[in-house]
């Protein structure tokens, strides 16, 4: 445990691409396999669901603490994340026996006996623990455990660890591990270690596996094969292209004949598998989504073995994509009626072709892989081939992107026909040419705080239109603002609150934002009745007053229009 907190560490503390990846490096090359395996585990991304509950922790570590309630969501507010809140709170150095006794006499903390009692028991090696034996055979068994029963463990841990690795405990324990990193940072310090290409070893990430001695072995191994058929490639991930003037993009990506032009469909990015004589449906996620749609999974059972098709699930009928929100009913769901497989039917646009005959295509250029894809996909129901958008020419493909709204698309897709097939987001082949969103002007009527680095700032709003003489909230956004803004903003929220509701402050409405979003649609979880997709922070309208912001009347209209 020591050894992982002091890797957490050496991540947080640095910015830099290649310090991260070796202090990676580092704990590689040193820890024993199955500690490693579950370092990947949580640095790429991976964790077990919430083991204890929060309002658990944040009772247990008040009354171990010894501080009122107040007080500790003071230091919770000011702090802004729980798991460094607690381990700050309890970083004190261990009473002896007679303040023990004192401290109960007095009640200082409020101890159970049974709670003394463990940490009484716990070993003085406790901090030296391998990482994989705390995960299994401390951390993990708590899921079978009530709150009641959880609670002497815990507290035991917390009075033997010292302050880091209590914070690493709590953070394991919320399920709350994030030390920004990407998958394919892990995957490129595996590799430097190793010494294999990172696009093997990212796909050997890739589905599903256990966090064992023998995984960390096999993902090192010079060897080649996988004997798992579900497994997926790496998504190749498409880079924004900033709008611009026609003149601007056709100089940046040369003749529109290189290109392959696509509609941006808005669904879920998936893989086909079928290998082995099954078929495997996963999500960009790495969610297994078989059972959730299985018409598709059906249907391509028809597909030849050893195949893997990379496209979009989406909601489509009558020859056309269907709204998003229809394609929502079908995503939380683990069984699928009859009666939701008729209300939202689904079909793949099929995109790409990663693998055939279990050859692997991915460096083969895009222009080869898509004719083999369009001969794959003229048989199985419900599989379609994305096709191409034909235009003359930059102007002509932008004219069309304008229409994007009207095809219920997000834009356009634009992919280099001489392109392999990469793994994550690598600029210059394939590229996002989003619709311009929608916008409005909103009023900040509500702040908190952020996490991490910028705990000790207000960085996340909600924010307001007008319906009638009041103002109603319509989106909670917290990108957009530069960091200049978001000092200058937080030290007027501090002068300028009128109430506080734990850690939210409620402001003077003074500030007007334009918000832009990617689509609105009707919700009744809102008091609005309306839900904003992908809300973020246009800039500052500094030379608007608060009475020019928009009313809901306008969002309305705008949801009949594009609903």
């Amino acid at each position: 445990m020591k050894r992982f907190a002091d890797l957490y560490a050496d991540l947080d503390a640095t910015t830099s691409t290649l310090g991260k990846v070796a202090a990676m490096r580092r704990y590689f090359a040193t820890a024993p396999p199955e500690d490693a395996a579950w370092a990947v585990y949580f640095l790429s991304g991976r964790r077990p669901k919430r083991l204890v509950k929060t309002t658990d922790l944040r009772a247990w570590a008040q009354e171990e603490a010894g501080i009122p309630q107040w007080l500790f969501e003071e230091s919770y507010v000011a702090v802004g994340d729980l798991a460094e809140t607690v381990s700050l709170l309890l970083d004190r150095p261990a009473p002896s026996e007679g303040g023990d006794a004192e401290d109960a006499e007095a009640g200082g903390a409020g101890k159970k006996e049974e709670e003394r009692e463990a940490a009484d028991d716990a070993p003085s090696a406790l901090s030296d623990l391998p990482l994989s034996r705390w995960l299994e055979e401390e951390i993990l068994p708590l899921r079978n455990l009530d709150g009641e029963a959880q609670r002497p463990r815990v507290t035991a841990w917390w009075r033997a660890l010292p302050q880091p690795q209590t914070f690493l405990l709590n953070k394991l324990l919320t399920g709350g591990f994030r030390v920004g990193v990407s998958r394919n940072l892990v995957a490129r310090a595996v590799a430097e270690e190793a010494g294999l290409p990172p696009a093997v070893v990212a796909h050997r990430l890739m589905g599903r596996w256990r966090p064992t001695g023998e995984f960390f072995i096999r993902l090192l191994s010079q060897e080649g094969g996988d004997v798992d058929l579900s497994r997926p490639y790496p998504f190749f991930l498409a880079s924004p292209l900033q709008a611009g003037e026609v003149e601007e993009i056709a100089g940046a990506l040369g003749p529109a004949g290189d290109w392959l032009a696509e509609w941006k469909w808005d669904g879920i990015r998936s893989q086909v598998i079928r290998r082995g004589g099954t078929v495997f449906l996963w999500s960009r996620g790495e969610e297994l989504v078989t059972e959730r749609f299985p018409e598709l999974a059906e249907a391509a059972k028809l597909l030849p073995d050893g195949t893997v098709i990379d496209g979009e699930i989406v909601a489509w009928a009558d020859g056309g994509p269907l709204p998003f929100a229809t394609l929502q009913t079908r995503i939380g769901r683990k069984k699928v009626s009859d009666k939701l497989l008729r209300e939202a039917p689904v079909c793949l646009l099929a995109y790409d072709l990663m693998e055939v005959g279990g050859d692997d295509l991915r460096q083969r250029p895009l222009s080869h892989r898509r004719e083999r894809l369009a001969e794959l996909v003229a048989d199985p129901p419900g599989f379609l081939l994305s096709t191409a958008v034909e235009a003359d020419g930059w102007p002509e493909l932008a004219a069309l992107r304008d229409e994007a709204r009207q095809r219920r698309v997000e834009g356009l897709m634009l992919k280099r026909l001489d392109s392999p097939y990469r793994a994550g987001r690598k600029r210059g082949d394939w590229w996002k040419w989003k619709v311009d969103p929608f916008t409005i002007d909103a009023v900040m009527i509500y702040a908190q705080a952020g996490h991490g680095r910028r705990a000790n700032l207000f960085t996340d709003y909600t924010f307001a239109v007008w319906r009638g003489d009041d103002l109603v909230p319509v989106a909670k956004a917290y990108s957009g603002l530069d960091d200049a803004e978001i000092r200058r903003l937080d030290h007027w929220i501090r002068r300028h609150t009128r109430e506080r509701f734990g850690p939210v402050r409620s402001v003077e409405p003074h500030h007007v934002f334009e918000i832009a979003f990617e689509g609105i649609r009707a919700s009744n979880r809102h008091k609005s009745g309306l839900a904003l997709r992908f809300p973020r922070i246009a800039r500052w309208r500094e030379d608007k007053e608060p009475a020019e912001a928009d009313r809901l009347e306008t969002l309305h209209e705008l949801l009949d229009a594009h609903g």
